[in-house]
């Protein structure tokens, strides 16, 4: 695939940008992660405490829930917090409940007991992509946070019934590309966000064409996309083997930006490449 868009960064079309990500960062909860997607960053945290909802009171069923902000400076102009203001951001709302129906999509809740586990996820540096990376480094959290409660015995080995990451894919200039920056989102013709699972399966999609309507053969190059960028998250965590450590003292990691390695220019596409081919199979 020739690609003719020169990025900002220099990613070819179907990189993510760079991956960082720093274990326990918080001392009073189970599990934490500060997630680093190129210029965003993202906090999340997890907790559990007895109790549930009203609606789950007497069914001896638990209960995850999330939320998502952005600190005030996130972003180039200051926002105001919502405490400040006295309601609730829209947006952070619907965020909030992505990111609560995509991890509920893991977790055995039945096996939970009458506890709620919520996942706290603050935007440190806003740079495009903030919902994806909140998602997938909620999940991370979450799986360290459960690797801590079954080692303790407050929780059954089997609850967590799967692993998802979180991406987005759009159509920029006539091209498709993954994983959008600010500069590329705030111009990009369609933008969609895929919540995707080990076994390369749609957890849930959303996706909008800003300016033109999206055919169902650029539909299909975005959807590869996405699952070459869920591969590349799955693959990043799992060489570094973090979500199976303990939780005793941080752990960090980092992978540098594929554009970076001017030696492999010929291969930058080689991922793509290859996922491509395996699904042409």
């Amino acid at each position: 695939m020739q690609n003719s868009l020169k990025r900002s960064d220099g990613r070819a079309n179907g990189h993510l940008r760079s991956l960082k990500a720093s274990f326990d960062i918080f001392g009073y909860t189970a599990g934490s992660i500060l997630f680093e997607l190129g210029n965003t960053k993202v906090l999340c945290s997890v907790t559990m405490q007895p109790g549930v909802p009203p609606f789950l009171k007497g069914t001896g069923t638990g209960w995850l829930t999330a939320e998502y902000s952005m600190l005030p400076t996130a972003t180039s102009i200051r926002t105001q917090r919502e405490s400040t203001t006295m309601k609730k951001n829209g947006r952070s709302v619907e965020i909030s409940r992505l990111i609560s129906r995509a991890l509920r999509s893991v977790i055995s809740l039945d096996k939970l007991g009458e506890r709620t586990i919520t996942i706290d996820c603050d935007v440190l540096q806003a740079d495009g992509g903030t919902r994806t990376a909140c998602i997938t480094g909620a999940y991370f959290a979450l799986e360290h946070s459960v690797n801590y409660w079954v080692s303790t015995q407050q929780l059954p080995p089997s609850i967590l019934k799967d692993s998802i990451v979180a991406v987005s894919a759009g159509i920029f200039q006539g091209e498709s590309i993954l994983d959008p920056d600010f500069s590329e989102d705030s111009a990009i013709d369609s933008d969609f966000n895929f919540v995707i699972n080990k076994s390369d399966a749609i957890i849930e999609v959303q996706g909008t064409a800003e300016k033109k309507p999206v055919s169902w053969d650029q539909f299909e190059q975005l959807k590869n996309l996405a699952i070459c960028g869920a591969h590349q998250l799955f693959t990043f965590f799992e060489q570094q083997n973090i979500a199976q450590k303990s939780p005793v003292a941080p752990a960090v990691v980092q992978s540098e930006p594929v554009s970076n390695n001017k030696q492999g220019k010929k291969n930058k596409d080689a991922p793509m490449f290859s996922l491509m081919n395996r699904m042409a199979q």
